[in-house]
């Protein structure tokens, strides 16, 4: 089957590639052909008249310090790391505009997973109403949601959105989402039943993403303890402080500060997908406030301390983490820290960790396949 993929838009968010390589790599092992659906970040790209326009304004602004905006060229150059991972491996089919044309291309079309169902999300507040294929509405092709994800336990639609998306939901062929919230969601706003699904990035191995590191030359880690936040804080620095100290840890980090834009440019690039896969593989253990950060320290089976990042939304956390019976593993504060300092302090059993993630992995090849094939 021609299979098109519809998540969020990749940019720069490590777990967001990810989860689309991951579904992408498992429908492909499912032998189907699969695009990512996607459009032009910045219109139609022609890429001299780019090249020079880039050019132009960083020397205005760092040259002739000239205060002009430059946000479009000083995020084509924040992005160029993983720009290179996501046309190196993610199949995109880019448009301008998403039209029944586009679904007439395609047998079915998978979205998820990630927050592709948060309103807040979309630049316009109507656009989430493609995350729900209206483009392709009354068109004679498969929907399918796997793992979407609402990002909190509540509803952020507004009652037009609701009014519009309710109805495209309920006909889908097949539902799932990442998180348990989701499942009532579904049913009490939107009128449709749903089943749970593990985020795609579980359904890989540690050897999958080891082969992606392989293929590319990294640096070596200099350091033990990875420290993986999105939003620092001075409450995280302290809990990070005292793990390494407890443990005669070093911490090191993968991280940028991509979203900061009073940052010198340098240290606003992100690094290279591999290099931040490389991080996860070689730490002896992680400190993060990252719903990824907690997948790529599952799967290639470090010790971990997850601090709840409230402000994104903690029902991620629980969700993952309850799953798989880690759920001590997250905490929401240095009193929370080191009231069970001990209990985080000791070693992860990945045995039964991962004798869940197998059923997850079974439970969502099956349900895949029943989805496109039936």
């Amino acid at each position: 089957m021609k299979v098109a993929i519809l998540t969020l838009p990749l940019y720069t968010n490590y777990g967001g590639i990810l989860q689309c390589y991951a579904l992408q790599t498992v429908l492909e092992k499912m032998h189907h052909e699969v695009r990512v659906l996607a459009k032009p970040v910045y219109g139609r790209s022609y890429p001299l008249v780019k090249s020079i326009g880039i050019c132009v304004r960083l020397l205005q602004r760092y040259g002739l310090r000239k205060d002009v905006p430059i946000w479009n060229a000083d995020y084509e150059l924040i992005r160029i790391p993983t720009d290179r991972f996501i046309h190196r491996y993610i199949h995109l089919f880019v448009r301008r505009n998403w039209t029944q044309k586009i679904a007439d291309r395609f047998d079915a079309v998978v979205v998820g997973s990630d927050q592709v169902w948060r309103p807040g999300y979309y630049r316009r507040g109507y656009a989430v109403a493609d995350a729900f294929l209206a483009f392709a509405a009354d068109r004679p092709i498969k929907r399918i949601a796997y793992a979407a994800s609402f990002g909190v336990d509540s509803c952020e639609f507004t009652p037009e959105q609701l009014r519009i998306c309710a109805p495209l939901l309920r006909g889908f062929d097949a539902v799932s989402v990442r998180e348990f919230s989701g499942l009532e969601l579904c049913r009490t706003y939107f009128g449709a039943e749903a089943c749970q699904m593990v985020d795609p990035t579980l359904l890989l191995d540690a050897e999958d993403y080891i082969r992606l590191i392989e293929q590319t030359e990294t640096k070596p880690i200099e350091g033990d303890l990875l420290a993986y936040f999105l939003d620092e804080t001075l409450e995280k620095a302290k809990i990070l402080e005292s793990v390494a100290s407890i443990n005669h840890y070093h911490p090191f980090s993968v991280g940028s500060r991509v979203d900061d834009p009073a940052a010198p440019l340098d240290e606003r690039i992100q690094i290279p997908v591999e290099q931040w896969l490389r991080g996860f593989r070689d730490a002896k253990m992680v400190v993060t406030d990252s719903f990824h950060g907690c997948v790529f320290s599952i799967l290639f089976q470090k010790p971990f301390i997850a601090i709840g990042n409230a402000a994104r939304g903690l029902t991620r956390f629980i969700s993952l983490l309850g799953l798989l019976g880690l759920g001590s593993r997250l905490i929401l504060s240095m009193k929370e820290f080191q009231s069970r300092r001990e209990e985080l302090s000791s070693p992860i059993d990945y045995s039964t960790v991962n004798a869940r993630l197998r059923t997850c992995r079974e439970e969502a090849a099956a349900f895949l396949k029943q989805a496109l094939e039936s």
